[in-house]
């Protein structure tokens, strides 16, 4: 367990706690907008607790939130804002490497296959990669809910030259947690995702922004299917703290309430369990701050 990379957490209960505003629409994006420094400091924070890889603060900067009008007016600067922002943070570290990984979400909306759209996804993904490039070491399309978005991403940084990972979120509702069969909200499976994932040239496949319970089965699975194929690809998982179903409900409505019984312990408790199933990368989405990545890293370490 040595060898696991430690990620950094989720960013907008951060950014709360540290004193930024936060509502919907543009929820993270808004700290951008009125109060940078602090998300400059929450990298500082995930840095500090450990995180060798942090995640540029671009996840909102997209029309779903910010509005088609600001995402053609101001949608650039604020991109190259969130890049610049995390290169600061990381270059600050004198004593290790810290990397900084593009965040690229779903364009049309988290845990929203449905509105995928393949003829309008590249004009959007466009602006993010073109303006986060001069600031990443590694992309991350994360929060997929469809191998559909996957290969969307794939396309969109194929020209950089730069590694590129891609996340799937996956169905968490209790029927799913006791199937034991792994799926994306698509209903695909982490089987499909995992094998198209082998041809895909992604240097790691990883599953986040879902409940840790179904976080194993889906290494396992992944882990078997490039086992079969040879395919050197690493694995990861950053699990989110959400309370409740959450297949209902999109992941951007409004702030959901987090679960009491994970705390620090509970999830790096998880991260072992994730690292024996071969997940190499770990971290932390959704409700998972600097003290459970403290925490997870000082126990992997072990």
């Amino acid at each position: 367990m040595s060898t696991t990379r430690i990620l950094d957490g989720g960013m907008s209960r951060e950014l709360l706690r540290l004193g930024a505003e936060l509502k919907q629409p543009e929820w993270s994006a808004l700290a951008l907008i009125n109060s940078p420094d602090i998300v400059r400091d929450v990298h500082k924070e995930f840095i500090a607790a450990g995180s060798e890889i942090i995640t540029t603060n671009s996840y909102a900067l997209v029309p779903f939130h910010i509005g088609e009008d600001r995402f053609q007016t101001e949608g650039a600067a604020l991109i190259r804002l969130a890049g610049r922002l995390a290169r600061e943070a990381a270059d600050a570290v004198i004593d290790r490497k810290v990397l900084v990984a593009g965040s690229l979400p779903p364009i049309f909306g988290s845990y929203e296959p449905q509105n995928f759209q393949p003829e309008r996804v590249q004009d959007y993904l466009k602006v993010l990669v073109e303006n986060l490039d001069p600031f990443v070491d590694i992309w991350l399309g994360e929060t997929l809910s469809l191998i559909a978005e996957g290969k969307a991403v794939r396309e969109a940084v194929s020209a950089s030259g730069k590694p590129f990972w891609i996340s799937f979120t996956l169905a968490d509702d209790e029927a799913d947690i006791e199937s034991g069969e792994p799926k994306l909200r698509s209903c695909e499976s982490v089987e499909e995702a995992a094998s198209w994932a082998v041809s895909s040239g992604a240097e790691a496949f990883l599953f986040n922004c879902s409940k840790p319970e179904v976080m194993r089965g889906a290494v396992e699975t992944a882990a078997r299917v490039f086992r079969k194929a040879n395919a050197r690809i690493e694995i990861g998982v950053y699990a989110n703290a959400f309370e409740g179903e959450q297949g209902a409900s999109a992941a951007n409505e409004g702030l959901h309430d987090t679960r009491d019984d994970l705390d620090d312990d509970a999830y790096s408790r998880f991260a072992c369990s994730w690292a024996e199933a071969g997940a190499t990368i770990i971290g932390g989405c959704c409700g998972i701050g600097a003290a459970h990545i403290h925490r997870l890293g000082k126990t992997l370490s072990r």
